[in-house]
């Protein structure tokens, strides 16, 4: 049966879902998702320590690995999830972006790169799914991990990007890789990227900062998308152009923008606007399970993302007219989602301490 998530798939866009856990793999409920339409699978801290901590779907592992340091557990815990997805997920789909799973390292190396480096390659290893994505975040210090990762012919997921600038870096880092890649003789078409845009939680800054101002309401709820929209055609901007073309001849396929934090977080928008206004090619879109099934039951497909676009940079001139500071805004959330990342790394770990296995 053709669904709204399978007219994404017909606009070019490649729709994921931000869950993963041992029970929607044992159940059957991931793979009736892949039939209704996902392609794709995120996860990250905190979706594997809602996983981890509640239900008994990990005790039986738990007992065999009985005695391992936590964070040794957790991995091999999550590996097998991972692992199992991937399997799954395999040649689903038809464009370049269908078919993969991420899994993030440990966000407290988020500021140390040549520990990221070091642990892309081990998750890279450990999972050993030429469909595994290794999620690194976006911050400055990771940059040249991202372009180690990528030379040394691992897949990357570029998460926690919430600003123009450091979607740039991202992209650049990637093509930096590529050209290290090519230049030692690797098979770029064996590698990939997707930078992971956070939409949602940008709104909710923004606007909490204009409420504290108020008389700015026409601009509530319009930095989010106005900012990804910018991202797309940043995107369509640095992934052209001869330097590009070589590459993409020796295999390259461009960095897609994946949107992701597309669930409403304000009660007053509609539940699925995240995923409506930013539909277009060569584009993921990573929803949870309760943002999939309003999209399934409600959502509106049309080719939205690259309306608008004039209008979306007014939206960010007003921000500075105003003095509600963009680089403010967007540098304060990628610092919270580095800590939110890692405080659930610490209650997951709690938890596999908390619980022993039954």
């Amino acid at each position: 049966m053709r669904t709204a998530l399978h007219g994404l798939a017909e606009r070019g866009q490649s729709p994921w879902m931000d869950q993963l856990s041992r029970d929607l793999l044992r159940g059957g409920d991931l793979a009736a998702l892949v039939e209704s339409g996902v392609l794709g699978v995120t996860s990250n801290p905190t979706i594997f320590q809602e996983a981890m901590s509640s239900g008994n779907a990990y005790d039986a592992q738990k007992r065999d690995l009985h005695g391992l340091e936590r964070k040794e557990l957790f991995l091999a815990l999550a590996t097998e999830d991972v692992r199992n997805a991937c399997d799954l997920l395999a040649g689903k789909g038809t464009s370049p972006r269908d078919g993969w799973v991420s899994m993030e390292v440990d966000p407290n190396f988020a500021h140390d790169t040549q520990a990221t480096i070091d642990e892309a390659r081990r998750l890279h290893e450990m999972v050993d799914r030429p469909n595994l994505f290794v999620k690194i975040p976006g911050t400055s210090e990771s940059m040249p991990a991202i372009e180690e990762s990528i030379a040394n012919g691992i897949p990357v997921n570029v998460t926690l990007l919430f600003s123009l600038d450091r979607h740039r870096e991202a992209a650049e880092a990637y093509v930096r890789g590529l050209q290290r890649l090519r230049a030692t003789g690797g098979d770029l078409s064996k590698v990939a990227s997707v930078a992971s845009y956070f939409v949602s939680r940008v709104d909710t800054e923004a606007d909490a900062r204009l409420d504290a101002m108020r008389g700015h309401e026409v601009l509530k709820g319009r930095l989010a998308i106005a900012n990804a929209k910018l991202a797309y055609q940043q995107y369509l901007e640095i992934f052209s152009g001869k330097a590009w073309e070589d590459l993409a001849k020796a295999g390259a396929t461009p960095q897609w923008c994946l949107w992701a934090s597309t669930s409403t977080k304000n009660p007053a928008y509609r539940d699925t606007r995240y995923v409506e206004e930013l539909i277009g090619p060569e584009t993921v879109t990573t929803m949870p399970r309760k943002t999939i099934e309003a999209f399934l039951d409600h959502g509106r497909v049309a080719d939205t993302l690259t309306r608008g676009v004039d209008a979306a940079r007014s939206v960010l001139d007003r921000f500075g007219e105003i003095r509600v500071s963009y680089r403010d805004i967007t540098a304060k959330l990628e610092r919270d989602g580095v800590r939110k990342f890692a405080d659930s790394y610490q209650r997951l770990f709690d938890s596999l301490t908390a619980q022993p296995a039954r």
